[in-house]
């Protein structure tokens, strides 16, 4: 038998790219799981009808990479949805659907923070917390910085770019994806609903095991020089 797999796709690294990995990395190498408690971690993701947001295996025999039983069937166009989610030590927060068509902007993005408010009060209440914003010129806006500034809404930064592999919430998406993949939605209405109902039901558990994760992380991109590291 032989295993038909693709290779790992990475982002390519500039020197740039390295440099601000390691500024990061070094300045929060000291950090303990406890401390990352406090961070708030956020992005958006892609989700496809059929489970063509997943790559699959296949086990074959040599020569039967063609054969029907291991062919997986694709669609063309398959319908893509966009979400943005947060979540913390203490679970999955908000979770926002984003129309057909959307771009992602300024105004958006500030739509989105303010569907973040309610989480951190549940979560955090009057605690201090961080929240963690990657590099995107939308994310970086002045209205967005004084809007989170007069939230009293503190910015883990500096937040390096093209690094998946130092935001564990990459890992909550595979969690997500599988889990309603497993279900086989035929419509687009039908994947919204599964992937609202199963962020939901995501425990707290599977959060902190994610959140704990960091300081290892940090050591790994520490310990490869700024290269990339296994997620």
């Amino acid at each position: 038998m032989a295993w038909c797999q693709e290779g790992q796709q990475r982002s390519h690294f500039s020197r740039k790219n390295i440099r601000d990995r390691l500024i990061f990395c070094k300045g929060y190498r000291d950090w303990t799981a406890e401390d990352w408690g406090k961070v708030i971690l956020s992005d958006e993701s892609p989700f496809q009808l059929f489970g063509a947001s997943r790559k699959k295996l296949v086990q074959r025999r040599q020569g039967e990479c063609y054969h029907q039983s291991c062919v997986m069937p694709t669609v063309k166009h398959p319908e893509t949805i966009y979400v943005w989610g947060c979540f913390s030590a203490k679970g999955v927060g908000s979770l926002t659907i984003l129309p057909k068509n959307t771009a992602m902007n300024k105004e958006w993005y500030q739509h989105i923070l303010r569907e973040l408010l309610p989480t951190i009060q549940e979560q955090f209440g009057d605690k201090q917390c961080l929240s963690q914003h990657d590099g995107v010129p939308c994310h970086k806006a002045k209205v967005i910085i004084k809007w989170l500034g007069e939230q009293n809404i503190d910015i883990l930064c500096p937040w390096p770019g093209n690094s998946p592999d130092l935001n564990p919430i990459v890992n909550l998406w595979s969690i997500l994806k599988r889990r309603v993949d497993k279900q086989k939605p035929t419509n687009s209405d039908k994947l919204r609903a599964l992937i609202m109902q199963e962020w939901a039901a995501i425990s707290q558990d599977v959060a902190q095991k994610l959140i704990d994760s960091m300081p290892g992380w940090i050591a790994e991109v520490l310990k490869k020089n700024g290269q990339h590291c296994k997620y």
